[in-house]
């Protein structure tokens, strides 16, 4: 119980001055509306219109708690007015791109570590291929795998570009595992003579699973933001990008900012389950702590 007071009192402050931040940046709005009936407006009808204002520049808290709870529970499953079903095709693209991002990623390391001209060739350009703004590769993506002649579905568009995320903080992480193993264990594997593949599977492998595991949670919530970016330049009609871009569209601020809720907790969730994973993985490892 101790341990959630500093979190509690972090939540309050945040909640307080998002609070402050709605009355600021909405009463413009409310004092340009007396002004054209030509009435006066006390601090009190300020604060209360700018709670209850249907576009606001800045929802308020419980504005946007409601409209999550509406378009999570008020809404039924396959509707597409619903959050769980735009969460749900969001979240088929990105566990796509999050697989083939992980396993591209892990294969990569693997030859960085055992072959020196992959290291010094492939490793810089993975590196460089980071530089580029993932907002003018998605649009690229889209025409070339969405346009003919190739006509691919949406879902591998997105997912490539959730992969395009993702396989970045596997390759780092899975290197850096990879070559933790120290000189000793090395050479006590090459005085049994082991192979190169016995040394991978029963050394560097499970000495990168810690680090596996810390990349992976950084993979998962960078696919969840690739898959979002790239509905948004595809004209997607559905998935939480398309929520979001629907909502600036029609000025729906309390719709952008639920949508925006629901992504960050299905990365959250998504994030848990791995955090989950690596818990019983490393405790079955011997490695748990």
């Amino acid at each position: 119980m101790r341990a959630l007071v500093p979190v509690l009192t972090v939540v309050a402050a945040i909640v307080a001055l998002w609070y402050g931040g709605s009355v600021w940046l909405n009463s413009q709005w409310t004092h340009d509306q007396a002004a054209r009936v030509g009435v006066e407006v006390s601090l009190t009808g300020v604060v209360a219109d700018t709670m209850m204002q249907e576009r606001p520049v800045l929802p308020a808290p419980h504005q946007v708690a409601k409209g999550l709870w509406d378009g999570v529970m008020g809404q039924r499953i396959t509707s597409k007015r619903s959050l769980v079903w735009h969460g749900w095709i969001t979240l088929s693209a990105t566990m796509l791109g999050f697989a083939i991002g992980t396993a591209a990623g892990i294969a990569l390391a693997v030859g960085i570590v055992h072959s020196r001209a992959m290291d010094l060739s492939v490793m810089p350009w993975a590196i460089a291929s980071q530089t580029v703004p993932i907002l003018a590769i998605a649009p690229m993506v889209i025409v070339v795998l969405g346009g003919p002649p190739m006509n691919l579905p949406p879902l591998i568009a997105k997912a490539v570009i959730a992969a395009y995320l993702t396989f970045f903080p596997v390759v780092v992480g899975m290197v850096k595992g990879l070559r933790s193993p120290d000189a000793m264990q090395l050479d006590l594997l090459r005085t049994y003579n082991a192979s190169a593949l016995d040394t991978l599977i029963k050394l560097r492998l499970p000495a990168a699973m810690p680090y596996l595991f810390a990349s992976l949670k950084v993979a998962v919530a960078a696919s969840v933001v690739g898959t979002i970016v790239a509905e948004l330049p595809s004209g997607a009609v559905a998935g939480l990008g398309a929520r979001l871009l629907q909502g600036s569209y029609y000025g729906q601020t309390v719709q952008i900012w639920a949508a925006l809720f629901m992504a960050a907790t299905l990365a959250a969730g998504l994030v848990a389950i791995i955090a989950l994973v690596e818990r019983l993985a490393l405790a079955r490892m011997g490695m748990g702590r």
